[in-house]
């Protein structure tokens, strides 16, 4: 199905400097913003601490849910609307991990119900403790640095037919980051300073296409965590899900456009590099914008029908499938041509 009429000539790589300009200046925001807030808005998952989730019979104030804490000893805890307000439910965090949930549960109903004079059920309490939460945090970060490795070892053998040269980096990669994690180096500073490593290798070594591939999705997961820290939005292990969903979305597209690429370098010689990247993404453009639209219609009914606990999961991806697109056209493959400039 085509809803774009071939022949159709956009000039996307015309634009490839403005469009650099305006993603480095997301991708800037976005870290400002992380600096700002020190890191993501991390969840019980990943903080540690117990997440209580309380429904009443009527409407209570805030207020009257703060004493009844207090009286229990969660007096750092935050208090939220779940919701719509007129559901009279709330989320309450606090970074204290307490035991028990039978004998919690119970001792939770008899202190809000005094504080509140209002009846009152206990949805769900959810609890992790401080290093389970650092322990996540940590294999999350690796599971994303993994993922772009395997990636780049994928890309460089398709496209580039590096598979030892691609293979023996990664591997030197992987070994290297998972040895200096057991020193209990700083996850977050040991990846960053991998991914630059891994991105001068590619430099060096010619890998063209893998560099383009794995600067789109850095692209992608850094303006997608930057949302989510300029928002406050919780962040979740349901969050990394997405994140490494969106990576292979965002792969996906690019793939797609590095094919039509390969193969027009192939039968059209004659044409210019910049004119030759144009007409592929030209060409798969409307394979692009179609599976971008009908993935998203899913997404925003996910969204405004899924329900509250799935509600910035959807939100997530959302965004990702919005910069994904972006990347896979105005990212990934005019990096092709940058490459060619270079030399």
């Amino acid at each position: 199905m085509q809803f774009i009429k071939p022949g159709i000539n956009f000039d996307f790589t015309g634009k490839m400097i403005k469009a650099f300009a305006f993603s480095l200046t997301l991708i800037l925001i976005s870290i400002v913003s992380l600096v700002i807030h020190h890191g993501p808005n991390y969840g019980i998952d990943f903080a540690g601490g117990t997440l209580i989730q309380v429904k009443f019979a009527k409407h209570v104030p805030i207020k009257g849910i703060r004493t009844g804490l207090d009286e229990l000893g969660f007096g750092d805890s935050s208090v939220q609307v779940f919701g719509d307000s007129g559901n009279d439910e709330f989320l309450i965090r606090t970074s204290k991990s307490a035991t028990g949930n039978g004998a919690l549960s119970q001792k939770i109903i008899t202190t809000l119900k005094k504080s509140t004079g209002s009846t009152l059920k206990v949805r769900r309490i959810e609890m992790v403790g401080p290093q389970v939460g650092k322990d996540l945090r940590k294999k999350a970060l690796l599971a994303m640095f993994y993922s772009l490795l395997f990636i780049t070892i994928y890309i460089s053998g398709r496209f580039e037919l590096k598979w030892m040269l691609s293979g023996v980096m990664a591997g030197a990669l992987m070994t290297a980051v998972y040895f200096l994690s057991i020193l209990d180096v700083s996850m977050p500073i040991l990846i960053t300073v991998a991914l630059i490593v891994t991105l001068i290798l590619f430099w060096f070594l010619n890998l063209k296409y893998a560099m383009g591939a794995i600067v789109a999705l850095i692209h992608d997961v850094t303006i997608t965590v930057g949302v989510f820290s300029i928002l406050n939005l919780e962040f979740s292990l349901p969050i990394i899900a997405a994140l490494l969903t969106i990576i292979g979305y965002s792969l996906n597209d690019t793939i797609i456009v590095f094919d039509r690429i390969r193969e027009n370098i192939k039968f059209k010689k004659k044409l210019p590099l910049a004119e030759l990247i144009n007409r592929s993404i030209n060409e798969t453009l409307s394979r692009t914008i179609l599976t971008s639209a009908t993935t998203l219609f899913v997404l925003f009914a996910l969204y405004f029908f899924g329900g509250e606990i799935i509600h910035n999961f959807a939100f997530a991806m959302i965004v990702g499938i919005f910069v994904g697109t972006y990347s896979s056209v105005f990212i990934a493959s005019p990096i092709l041509l940058a490459w060619r400039n270079k030399a």
